[in-house]
């Protein structure tokens, strides 16, 4: 692919404000300038369309174009449009990089991108060089030099990159983050997160089972195994970090007083993947001869320059419940995830015994989930889906600072190319870059504050 810094795009820097948005107050002051936002989507895959429901829902919203290779996606798209009662969208279908005409033609103040890893980054710098805001899926780029280029397009050009981090909504990552910011756990120690999630039925998937399945990926492959699985078989380290770093972030001010410094990371040896084409398949299918890179267990340790670390997992080859493993360990106490489960010094009724954490989680329910519960019921992810598309609808259209920002987007994702240098290199410690050049020490906390409300 020719490189996109190299193009020279036509500049748009229209934008739309109106309603009630998820920012901070100061944010909202200012003119009205249009009643509906124009948004472009590239990538009408699974999670494409999902984004486009949403999208539609709101009458204040146009998704004017939509951009695929994939025929059999597009389809499934329109057919959102129709159910939705909306007009048909321009559609860019001519090839990988048929998205750069869109952008370059289209008048548009927005465009989400729920395309394959490899191409977040290459299209988020093309929309933001065409005068575009820019919501893209995790993670945001692949490598450092991508990350940078993210940093610089969007500081460059005043248009903002928005990471899709949907978690960061999730109710119960909202409500600890509520008690952390009220100190309830005291001054913050230690964190744990990660990706745990058996995903072999995505990884391949043929597209002819009701629930994925099968053992093929590639061009044999439906959706994700298309694609996906390829990582797998070239990359070992995190692949899929933000899920987990970026709650965390949040609860660390991490970019606002704080940030990561540098991580070590580790990987267990490769299995998983192989056995389960040959369970499947037996031996002497074409794919039970594939050498796959990743570990099944990537474990990444970070330092933070408040002094807290941070443990993040990367597990999706074995067989596991979903978990994001989440842990949240302070001077005062300790959240844990996966058996619902909290200690708190002087308020639990027993020293040292773990108590449910469902009455603290109602208690501290963050305002913005009692403010839209309604609204988010079957938005997708419990919920969480709602929050993170309205979220960047309303940055778009108020021209303005999104809650999760470009060093956000980037501080998250850089850990995947981080723990691969890491790992490579005998699991030796790695230095995360200073996207923010030194301002995350007088930076303050944008993603929901009190004022949101």
């Amino acid at each position: 692919m020719s490189r996109i810094s190299r193009r020279e795009f036509v500049k748009s820097t229209s934008t739309v404000a109106v309603g009630a948005a998820i920012l901070p107050v100061g944010l909202l002051r200012g003119s009205l300038k249009s009643e509906r936002v124009r948004i472009g989507v590239i990538g009408t895959g699974l999670r494409g369309q999902w984004h486009i429901q949403l999208a539609l829902r709101r009458r204040d919203v146009e998704i004017s174009a939509i951009c695929d290779i994939d025929e059999g996606m597009i389809g499934m798209a329109l057919k959102v449009y129709q159910e939705a009662g909306r007009k048909k969208p321009a559609i860019y279908r001519k090839g990988p990089e048929d998205y750069l005409n869109m952008v370059e033609r289209e008048d548009l103040d927005g465009i989400i991108i729920a395309t394959p890893w490899e191409w977040h980054a290459p299209m988020a710098l093309a929309a933001m060089e065409a005068g575009m805001h820019v919501g893209v899926e995790v993670p945001a780029a692949l490598t450092v030099e991508d990350c940078w280029n993210l940093v610089d397009t969007s500081e460059r050009t005043g248009k903002f990159c928005m990471i899709l981090e949907n978690v960061c909504y999730r109710r119960d990552v909202m409500a600890v983050l509520n008690m952390v910011r009220k100190r309830l756990f005291g001054e913050l120690l230690h964190c744990q997160c990660g990706y745990q999630h058996d995903l072999r039925h995505v990884k391949f998937n043929d597209g002819k089972q009701p629930y994925g399945g099968g053992v093929e990926f590639g061009e044999k492959g439906f959706s994700e195994a298309r694609w996906r699985t390829n990582h797998s078989v070239n990359r070992n380290g995190d692949l899929y970090p933000t899920h987990g770093a970026g709650p965390v972030s949040t609860m660390l001010d991490i970019n606002r007083g704080n940030r990561f410094v540098h991580l070590t990371s580790t990987a267990t040896q490769t299995r998983g993947l192989h056995k389960y084409i040959v369970d499947q398949a037996g031996e002497d299918h074409p794919n039970a001869g594939i050498k796959f890179k990743l570990g099944d267990v990537v474990t990444t340790v970070i330092k933070c320059a408040g002094g807290q670390t941070v443990v993040v997992s990367h597990d999706t080859n074995s067989p596991r419940p979903y978990s994001l493993n989440f842990r949240v360990q302070g001077t005062k106490g300790l959240w844990m995830v996966d058996n619902d489960s909290i200690y708190m010094e002087g308020i639990s009724p027993e020293e040292h015994r773990w108590e449910p954490a469902a009455p603290y989680l109602e208690k501290y329910d963050h305002p913005l989930w009692k403010r839209f519960e309604g609204q988010a019921a079957g938005a997708g992810h419990g919920g969480m889906d709602f929050f993170i598309v309205r979220a960047f609808l309303e940055s778009v259209r108020r021209d303005a600072p999104p809650p999760i920002d470009v060093y956000d987007a980037v501080s998250m994702s850089v850990i995947s190319p981080l723990s691969e240098q890491s790992i490579a290199s005998g699991s030796s410690s790695v230095k995360f870059p200073d996207f923010t050049r030194g301002k995350w020490e007088t930076n303050g906390p944008i993603f929901a504050l009190a004022d949101d409300i």
